[in-house]
């Protein structure tokens, strides 16, 4: 197995030798996938060792809801050190979304409160009133970030409104997120001292809660952590802090690309900009071609029992990345599917995976892409990309802007 510090070669065939952190995929992944649907719907590298990437709506789908052959045990599209099996390992995981049934069948119900719609309305207002804060800082001149000054701080702040803890935190979760979620694959020794960092953090915060009296603990989803049972027992110190690592990465990286992207588009196509704000009702269509169009997010799976799929012998060990992004852009299931349209009335994209591991945190993501762009759109007037050259994406686990330089 090549690690990704020695792999250095250009992609030679995307059939049977891709990489997913090529320069090329990050910037314009859907020509790859255009070609793999016309020439093998299902690649295969060796690179990182044995891994196959099907681009096909129904393929992904079939592959996300098949759990006795594939398992969620290892969701990164790389590992580091494949040779150890996730079924057997006692490194840190992060229920519900790196876990199988059973397991991951209570992990995920004790969390759906927190994360229903109703509980998510409850923080429109206080994701607004960050959004406006943000602007305030820079619409007093005619230029702004859009990423950095702007969407990497929304779902930060949020979910750590949400986990309860301090807010004033919010650089030191932003660079964990970078440096395990972007990083991760090219500085492996960064981002296992970022992990390290992170649990003994939660591992912390989780020892004052517990310190908490019941009855007097702030209404919060470490408070819902820690006074969780499963078969009437309290959760493990794994299932809390693997718990508490998967809420605040996963809600970081994703939800910022989402904005990012987003605000990427309108600022490079400015008859959707104007459509959105000649119509603001819009924008709930809208936000669902976002996901759709710019999905940021994509998983992967294990191959926990030998299985053939379309004449692929998956063994194993082996990888199979879940590219929801490409099966976004499949034209046997969405008409115009590598185009952009604002107003899409059917969207049933897998932006947010399938199966049982569809992201628990959708309604939240959405909440805080259509707050952001409403908000954005109300304050900003008409801006366009400021320097185009200067716009950075990063891909791998999760794809999106990192840099959006604007001026208005």
């Amino acid at each position: 197995m090549t690690s990704v510090e020695e792999n250095t070669r250009a992609v030679q065939s995307w059939t049977d030798d891709f990489d997913v952190l090529d320069p090329q995929y990050t910037l314009e992944p859907d020509r790859v996938w255009r070609g793999l649907r016309e020439s093998c719907p299902v690649a295969h590298t060796e690179r990182y060792g044995s891994t196959w990437m099907p681009v096909e709506y129904a393929d992904l789908t079939a592959i996300a809801h098949d759990i006795d052959h594939f398992s969620s045990l290892d969701i990164a599209v790389i590992t580091a050190g494949r040779e150890v099996d996730p079924l057997t390992t006692t490194m840190l995981k992060a229920p519900p979304i790196t876990s199988d049934p059973p397991e991951h069948t209570a992990a995920r119900r004790l969390l759906l409160p927190a994360f229903s719609p109703g509980a998510v309305d409850a923080l429109i207002p206080v994701t607004r009133k960050l959004a406006n804060e943000l602007i305030d800082r820079f619409i007093g001149g005619s230029e702004a970030d859009a990423a950095v000054d702007y969407a990497q701080h929304i779902p930060v702040r949020i979910i750590a409104e949400m986990l309860g803890v301090p807010t004033e935190d919010e650089a030191i979760f932003t660079g964990w997120a970078v440096t395990v979620i972007q990083q991760g694959f090219t500085n492996v020794q960064g981002a296992i001292a970022a992990v390290t960092e992170l649990i003994d953090y939660f591992r912390r915060r989780i020892a004052d809660r517990l310190a908490v009296p019941e009855g007097s603990r702030p209404d919060d989803v470490l408070t819902l952590l820690v006074e969780s049972r499963i078969d009437g027992e309290p959760l493990s110190d794994h299932h809390l802090v693997g718990s508490c690592f998967l809420l605040l990465l996963a809600g970081i990286d994703t939800t910022w690309s989402g904005i990012g992207s987003s605000l990427w588009h309108l600022a490079t196509h400015p008859d959707d900009q104007q459509r959105l704000r000649d119509d603001p009702g819009l924008m709930d269509t809208a936000v669902e071609e976002f996901l759709r169009f710019y999905s940021p997010v994509t998983m992967a799976r294990y191959v926990a029992e030998d299985v053939e799929y379309k004449g692929c012998p998956m063994t194993v060990g082996d990888k199979v990345i879940l590219t929801f992004p490409a099966a976004n852009r499949d034209p046997a299931v969405f008409d115009r599917a590598d185009e952009f349209v604002i107003d899409r009335a059917k969207n049933r994209h897998l932006a947010f995976g399938a199966g049982i591991h569809r992201c628990l945190g959708s309604n939240l993501a959405r909440m805080e892409m259509r707050v952001a762009l409403e908000t954005w759109l109300a304050r900003v007037p008409t801006f366009e990309l400021a320097d185009a050259d200067a716009v950075v994406w990063t891909g791998g686990q999760v794809r999106g802007p990192r840099r959006v330089p604007v001026r208005w």
